[in-house]
């Protein structure tokens, strides 16, 4: 009866100052360790992508860079005739 009230009080005084008598870096490493220990349960949507023989879409080649043409140097022509070269044409019908 005397140790069971000692344990008590022991435990009430540690609850009391905020300090547990936990090894918190002894948790993480026991808990690091045991996650290797899993096994793999994940499920492939489709084809395993370790495979050698696994089927998949060609690669294509498309240059990032193929529709730029160079503008320089351009070749100086009165304001006017590059204003209306690229002005909307004026309706017909009105």
């Amino acid at each position: 009866m005397l140790t069971l009230s000692g344990a008590k009080s022991a435990a009430a005084s540690a609850a009391r100052r905020g300090r547990f008598l936990f090894n918190w870096p002894l948790l993480a490493l026991a808990a690091l360790a045991l996650s290797g220990c899993m096994p793999a349960t994940t499920q492939f949507a489709s084809a395993n992508p370790a495979d050698p023989a696994a089927k998949v879409a060609r690669v294509g080649y498309r240059s990032t860079i193929a529709p730029y043409t160079s503008l320089r140097p351009a070749t100086p022509a009165p304001w006017r005739d590059r204003n209306d070269a690229v002005a909307p044409q004026p309706k017909q019908d009105r």
